[in-house]
């Protein structure tokens, strides 16, 4: 596993804002509908086939919901950008 750049307050701020934002019903979680909005808006030409493996791979303790660290983890991979 590759090491990760630690990040700066300001940019866990960054990254929390978009969390927060997509955490609609503000649970601390985002739960898959939830992750289906997020994938709409930052990968339109996502095929709904691949939402859910793709939210099982964030997903990293399987609780069936994605926490902070998990979307942290999610973003600084760069996953978000294909």
């Amino acid at each position: 596993m590759e090491q990760q750049t630690k990040l700066t307050e300001q940019q866990l701020g960054d990254i929390r804002s978009e969390f927060n934002f997509f955490d609609r019903d503000g649970n601390g979680m985002i739960e898959l509908p939830e992750f289906i909005e997020l994938l709409t808006v930052l990968s339109p030409k996502t095929k709904v086939s691949s939402v859910e493996e793709g939210f099982n791979l964030i997903d990293d303790n399987h609780d069936g919901s994605i926490d902070f660290e998990e979307f942290v983890h999610w973003w600084q991979e760069g996953w978000w950008e294909y």
